[in-house]
Order: structure tokens, then sequence, then C-alpha cells
């Protein structure tokens, strides 16, 4: 595991979840909503931790294992936030998996 990778993940899922408070602020509204938009953006965090912690962790031995892993714990991770929260953000639930793709894909290139 590389310490660069971590890095270059979990920023990607902090600016990735700056996209995801706008699409909840304008989805939801922000009044009433503060600790849900919140807890979006620190969703996305964990996705980049997730990922940036398992650069060997294949599931396909060849060029789509970024889509496979990214989608897989875009998947999980967006999945129980949204089963946490009475499947309150359908939207939100599926920006979780092509983030997962999208922050896979930079920390693998970047790394």
């Amino acid at each position: 595991m590389s310490k660069k990778r971590l890095i270059i993940s979990i920023g990607t899922g902090a600016v990735l979840g700056i996209f995801c408070i706008i699409g909840v602020t304008i989805r939801l509204g922000f009044e009433g909503n503060e600790l849900f938009i919140f807890t979006s953006w620190i969703n996305r965090i964990i996705i980049g931790l997730a990922i940036g912690l398992a650069p060997y962790y294949n599931i396909k031995n060849n060029t789509k294992n970024i889509l496979f892993r990214g989608t897989f714990l875009g998947f999980i991770i967006s999945g129980s936030f949204y089963l946490a929260t009475n499947f309150k953000d359908t939207p939100g639930f599926i920006a979780g998996i092509i983030y997962g793709i999208i922050i896979d894909y930079i920390a693998t290139k970047y790394e």
C-alpha cells in the first residue's frame, strides 16, 4: 500500500463529496438536512479511505479491476449509508457507486 495512493483517494473522495453536498442540498434543501448533508460528505471520504487501503485487492486479474473494485466498494459503503437512512437518497446511492469507480481510477492512475 502506498501512502500517496491513500492521500489521493481520500482527497478525491473529499472533492467528490462536495458535489454530493451540492446535490443533496438541491434535492432535499439545506434547512433540517445539515447532518444528512455532512454525513453524505463523510461517506465519500470513507469510500476514498477504503479504496486507498485496498490497492492489491483484485476482483479480476486484468484492467477491469478498477471498475469492479470501485463499483464493489462504492456499492457496499454507499449501500450501508442508504440502508441506514431508510432509502432517503437514491441518486446519492447511485453517485456513491460511480464515485467509487472514479476514486479508484484516479488513485490507481496517479499512485
